[in-house]
Formats: C-alpha cells, sequence, structure tokens
C-alpha cells in the first residue's frame, strides 16, 4: 500500500462519503432495564444527534456550520452519564472542567482557528493514565490520594488536539495483575463494571469502563491499555471497537504499567472512524520509523474495498461452537465481497503460553516500582503488596495477590535466564505472524476476539482462556477488534491483526470489514 501523511490521512477520512455514519444507522438504541424503548440520544437540547451513531466527522460538520457546539455536546455525554451509568458502573468520576474545556473549543470554531477533529470532542480516560487534575489509582486505593504532578504524555495530545477530557473509568484493577483468579472490571476504587448488553454478564478487562462507557454511549471516544488483550478482548464483548497500536506508536510515559515491552495505550470508539482519528492525535511520531501511520487510506473503506483482500482465518474452536459457527458465517460474508479467506494456525502458541507470564513478572516488579517512585502512597511493590493485607476493602470481590507475591520473588531483568526467555518470546511471536502472512500472502490475520461474555462471579473469578491476542500483544505488532456478531445477544467481536507498524493498513481494513459485516447492535441493559 502506497503511503500517505497523517494530515492527508485526517483528510481523507474527513471526505470519505462512506466514514460518515456509523455502520448500522438504523438501529434504534434501548434504554437501560430493556423493553426496547429509545434511549436518550437526540433530545431538545441536542437535536438531530444520535449519539449511539454519530462519528466524529459528522459532529465536526456540524460544529462548523454552527448548528451544534462543543457545550451542548458534552452536556449531552455528561446527562447519559448520570442517567445511565449507574446501570453499569463504567465512570468513576467526570471532570469538572469538562464544559469549560468545551466552551474553550467553542471559542476555537467561531474564530476559525480548530486544532483537528477531536477538537471540542469529548473523550474518557482510563483510571490508569495519569492526569494532573483528577485521581489515578489503577483502581487501588493506594493511589486513591493526590492526583499525578502531570499528565501522562498522551493526555497532553489529547488537550492540545482540542480534546474535552470528559472523565475517568473504571478498569480491573490493576489492570488484572494482582490476582490470579480475577474478576474482570472490579476494582477497589469503582466497584464492579457491568457489560451493557446483560448486567450479570462481565465486560472483560481491564479496559472495563471504557468499552462499557462506550456501549452504553457515554462518550465519543475513550482510552483504554493492554498487554495482552485489555483493549480488544473489552471491545469485543461489548460490541465496540478497540485498536491495539504497534508498540511505541503511543507514548507510555505516565501510564500505570505492567510491562514496557507490550503495554501500549489505544483509541476505542463505536466505529473504526472514530478509532482512526484519535490514534492519528495520539501517535508520538510522524516520521518514517512509523510510515505504517502515514496512510490511512480511503480506498479499502469504499465500496468493494474487500476485493482482493486476503485474509487468514484462526477459528480458535475452542472458544465453542457457536462461536466457530459466527467465523464461518463472517468468512462468507467477507467472500462475498470479494475477499479471498482461507483458513490458518499461527505457529508456536504453545511455547507463547509457557513464556509470556514468568517474562511479565520480571518486567512488572522493574516497571511497577519505577511507577510507584513518582507516587505518593507504596513506594514499591513489596510496600504495595503490605497495603493490601492491611486494608479489608482491597480484598472484598477476591483476597488474592498471588501475582504481585510471584512478581516480588521474580527474577530481575538483568538475569540471563530472562533475558532469553524476552528474546524468545520476542522472536517466536514475530515469526508466529510474519511466517503466517508471508506463507499465505495474507493483508490481515482474524480470529475471533472473545467467548460470549462469561457471568461475574468474585467467587469463580474470569473464565477468560482467550488466546487471540497474544500473537501481536507479544510481537508488539497492531491488532483491532471490530463487531462480528452476537451469540445469545452477546457481542462476539473479529480481531484483526497485522505486521509491525502497519496500524493504518489494519485501520482502513477494519472499516472495510466492519462496514461489510454491519454487526453493531445497540445494548439493551438486560437483567
Amino acid at each position: 500500500m502506497r503511503k500517505r501523511s497523517v494530515a492527508t490521512l485526517i483528510a481523507a477520512l474527513l471526505a470519505g462519503s462512506t466514514l460518515t455514519g456509523a455502520p448500522n444507522p438504523r438501529a434504534e438504541a434501548a434504554a437501560p432495564g430493556g423493553g426496547g424503548a429509545p434511549a436518550v440520544t437526540g433530545s431538545p437540547r441536542l437535536p438531530g444527534v444520535d449519539l449511539d451513531t454519530v462519528t466524529i466527522p459528522q459532529l465536526q460538520a456540524r460544529m462548523a456550520d454552527g448548528s451544534l457546539t462543543s457545550s451542548a455536546l458534552t452536556s449531552a455525554y455528561l446527562r447519559r452519564i448520570k442517567a445511565v451509568d449507574p446501570k453499569i458502573d463504567a465512570v468513576l468520576h467526570t471532570d469538572p472542567a469538562a464544559m469549560r474545556q468545551a466552551a474553550a473549543s467553542d471559542a476555537r470554531h467561531r474564530r476559525g482557528s480548530t486544532r483537528g477533529p477531536l477538537d471540542g470532542i469529548p473523550v474518557l480516560l482510563k483510571d490508569n493514565v495519569n492526569t494532573r487534575d483528577m485521581p489515578t489509582t489503577a483502581g487501588s486505593l493506594a493511589l486513591a490520594g493526590a492526583p499525578p504532578d502531570r499528565d501522562a504524555a498522551l493526555v497532553t495530545r489529547l488537550r492540545k488536539a482540542g480534546a474535552v477530557v470528559l472523565g475517568k473509568t473504571n478498569l480491573s484493577e490493576w489492570a488484572n495483575f494482582r490476582a490470579a483468579k480475577p474478576t474482570s472490571g472490579w476494582s477497589a476504587v469503582g466497584g464492579q463494571t457491568r457489560n451493557p448488553y446483560a448486567l450479570h454478564r462481565n465486560p472483560c478487562g481491564s479496559s472495563s469502563g471504557s468499552a462499557a462507557a462506550l456501549a452504553a454511549s457515554l462518550s465519543q471516544v475513550a482510552i483504554g491499555t493492554e498487554t495482552d488483550g485489555s483493549i480488544v478482548c473489552p471491545a469485543g464483548m461489548n460490541g465496540v471497537v478497540g485498536h491495539k497500536p504497534s508498540l511505541g506508536v503511543v507514548s507510555q510515559a505516565g501510564v500505570v504499567p505492567i510491562s514496557a515491552e507490550q503495554d501500549t495505550a489505544g483509541p476505542m470508539a463505536r466505529n473504526v472512524i472514530d478509532t482512526a482519528l484519535t490514534l492519528a492525535v495520539l501517535s508520538e511520531d510522524d516520521t518514517a520509523r512509523h510510515a505504517g501511520l502515514r496512510g490511512l487510506q480511503a480506498e479499502p473503506t469504499r465500496p468493494g474495498g474487500l476485493h482482493g483482500k486476503r485474509i487468514g482465518l484462526w477459528r480458535l474452536p475452542r472458544l465453542g461452537a457457536e462461536v466457530d459457527a459466527l467465523m464461518t458465517r463472517t468468512a462468507k460474508k467477507l467472500r462475498r465481497a470479494g475477499a479471498e479467506v482461507v483458513e490458518v494456525t499461527p505457529p508456536y502458541q504453545k511455547r507463547l503460553a509457557e513464556l509470556e507470564f514468568p517474562a511479565l513478572l520480571s518486567e512488572f516488579h522493574r516497571d511497577i516500582n519505577a511507577y510507584l517512585a513518582t507516587r505518593r502512597g507504596p513506594g514499591n511493590l513489596a510496600e504495595l503488596i503490605e497495603f493490601n493485607r492491611d486494608h479489608p476493602a482491597e480484598q472484598t470481590c477476591f483476597a488474592g495477590q498471588e501475582l504481585f507475591e510471584q512478581a516480588l520473588a521474580a527474577p530481575g531483568t538483568t538475569d540471563p535466564e530472562y533475558r532469553a526467555m524476552r528474546a524468545e518470546l520476542t522472536d517466536l511471536s514475530r515469526r508466529s505472524v510474519d511466517e503466517t502472512m508471508a506463507d499465505h500472502g495474507l493483508d490481515a490475520i482474524a480470529a475471533p476476539t472473545n467467548p460470549p461474555a462469561w457471568t461475574t462471579d468474585c467467587a469463580r473469578g474470569d473464565n477468560d482462556v482467550i488466546p487471540s491476542s497474544t500473537p501481536a500483544a507479544v510481537a508488539g505488532y497492531p491488532s483491532l477488534s471490530v463487531p462480528a456478531g452476537s451469540v445469545d445477544k452477546l457481542p462476539v467481536g473479529l480481531l484483526l491483526m497485522a505486521g509491525d507498524h502497519q496500524d493504518a493498513e489494519l485501520l482502513a481494513l477494519g472499516a472495510a470489514v466492519e462496514r461489510r459485516l454491519d454487526a453493531w447492535r445497540p445494548p439493551r441493559y438486560l437483567p
């Protein structure tokens, strides 16, 4: 594919006539509690705007012609959070300065000096992303005191782009890296986030609140983070779009870590175009080193855009017969659109599963100690373990902190055994993707993102053996989950992955897949 500049990327997105609407604009949203009544998407104070389906280009067109203001949009989302979030507990708190940020954006729109497509657009942040004016807790009471001294680098970029920081979302405490059997979406700070499609079901993790909030239309876009699966699994399970960027595309400075070798923040939204526009803002480097971001092309998103594309389907039947049947139907739809779909099985998966967790233990010990040294509270991992033992509120869903304890005892990252392990992990994970794509001449590998959401149960913990995210996560390659359909009214995503820094190409392909599958449906908040 030819490469284009980020400026051309944005221009193509804004001009693309097929990208100006959500994949399924005809669907009606359901009110919390079920029953199929329309939700508070449009209102007399926000006429003609359906929060479920509107896209950023549509919003910017309305702001440009004066028929919409960021203040009205931000106010609508704040009202919706107040009305809907008590059902799902996705939002920890809203930013008291959100309306002031929106007013500043309105002034820029009036002057004709907007800062780009995110100017005036409300964004929710996962609560492991540092914000200087709001708490950043990673879900733990240990960090619930004073906010960090400065914003994360990605927050600085969002503010510079004129985005309205709407608030912070709940997450799996410590990004699901505390207990051997955690419950995704639970934190001592925020309690349990629920899946908007069925309130007794789990939202997956660890970007649980970001995904659930988007499914409930509580923000236009949100930021998640991932080490392995923590953006894409919640996106799939909550019926939204989530992009895990290539490693290094988005700065991790000021984000609570697990592993510098795998961690990345990334954009989440209800459609691919909003996801791509957000990534363009988050991206740290516009040079040729990240050439994959330099051209999300419009052509693959237009009718016929899947024609001639080769996609390798990694079926993963272990996720269940109903998910496998959905993958069969998905492959048929893609073939009817002109894509060639061949079945593949990426190699080395057993060895990756053996090596990844021990490596992450060593990296977590190193990286969390460095982060805690920048905050008030426990100064290192050993002190954090003692804090949890001394505070019963940290044990109300599950008491375990086995991963913390194992990380404390793990070999250091200068240990030769660890270094050999990480080198083998990096090599095998990259080969698992690169060899599969080369052997079959693929544009992308596709797999089910998730099984149907399991029931939330603190005593049992998660039921989440989901291997599809691992190759791209460990390799540092991009992955993208788009809605594929549902099983028993519970969303299932299609995970697309590609080679190193092929983020733009993957997003372009994902937009074409999204439109062909047309799988998004609004949540019904079933009890």
